[in-house]
């Protein structure tokens, strides 16, 4: 059985300089994989290749087993692509855009209105039918982009920052929209907002200077981002000397003269022993809160890592 998604040896060179470089990445499952890097990592560049866009430098790029290079048409019609900014035509009705959208993938025109009806339903736009794009909500607009990927049933769906501007109610709902259309294909999920792919994803694909510096499990990534310093606040604090002397803390750094920041190595009991400590010695403890590592600094460790 093809892969639904493989990506060999793919690299793209911008006049002299490589954008991206050896990126390999295999998808054999319905699903979402999160596609995570900083803001001109590579993902871009490996999105508009995968969706064709644009033709890589070198390396080869398969959908359900079809060389998107010798048979970009074909391959098309197993993408569905909702960029950054989803490209919606404001004038139109959402029947009027989604069956134009269809017509654009080729596909019977017998196909086009059960299609339609069901894109609408699982987008939850049904009573939006007649309805001018312009006079719809920026959450609603994010699922009739949505719907257009999926209208012509294809086995892949890449969606490129999908929750960007939107307010916490409307990201709640996209995400469990997209849970949804993962069901049955799979779905790659770009973002630089690292919160956004551990919700999601199961998987993670991590680009950073235009190479895979990460491809696991989600679980496995967290592994990276697991707690490393507590930050506290307390009316009466101890010395640096006494903090060091607690179990698993490893260092002091004192922001203020009352807000502390007290790392240790990957002791997760190290709170409640500092809890115990301030009911013991009375340091009139007010806050604390565990410290995650910076997405910036995941990137740094793991390239690091992979350069090794």
């Amino acid at each position: 059985m093809d892969s639904i998604v493989k990506i060999e040896h793919l690299s793209h060179k911008y006049s002299s300089s490589w954008a991206i470089r050896d990126i390999n990445i295999e998808i054999n499952q319905s699903g979402i994989v999160g596609l995570l890097g900083s803001n001109g990592a590579g993902k871009s560049t490996t999105m508009n290749i995968l969706c064709g866009a644009l033709n890589q430098t070198e390396g080869n790029v398969f959908i359900n087993g079809i060389d998107t290079r010798e048979e970009p048409e074909r391959a098309k019609k197993e993408i569905g692509f909702l960029p950054q900014t989803p490209p919606l035509y404001m004038d139109l009705t959402v029947d009027e855009y989604l069956i134009y959208c269809a017509d654009l993938r080729l596909m019977e025109k017998a196909k086009i209105k059960p299609a339609l009806e069901d894109a609408k339903e699982r987008c939850g736009i049904t009573h939006f039918s007649n309805r001018l794009i312009r006079n719809l909500s920026g959450g609603y607009r994010q699922r009739v982009g949505i719907a257009q990927a999926i209208i012509h049933r294809p086995r892949l769906v890449v969606l490129d920052e999908p929750t960007n501007g939107l307010d916490p109610n409307q990201i709640i709902e996209v995400r469990a929209l997209i849970k949804e259309i993962a069901a049955d294909r799979a779905v790659i999920f770009s973002s630089h907002v690292l919160t956004e792919v551990q919700v999601l994803c199961k998987e993670i694909k991590m680009i950073e200077g235009g190479r895979i510096v990460f491809s696991d499990t989600m679980d496995a990534f967290n592994n990276y981002v697991e707690p490393h310093s507590v930050l506290m606040h307390m009316e009466n604090p101890p010395s640096e000397a006494e903090l060091l002397k607690i179990p698993g803390v490893t260092k002091v750094d004192f922001l203020t003269e009352r807000q502390v920041r007290a790392w240790f190595s990957g002791d997760q009991e190290v709170t409640e022993r500092l809890i115990a400590a301030n009911v013991q010695y009375g340091w009139k403890l007010r806050e604390i809160s565990l410290d995650k590592s910076a997405i910036d600094e995941i990137f740094k460790q793991l390239s690091n890592k992979t350069s090794q």
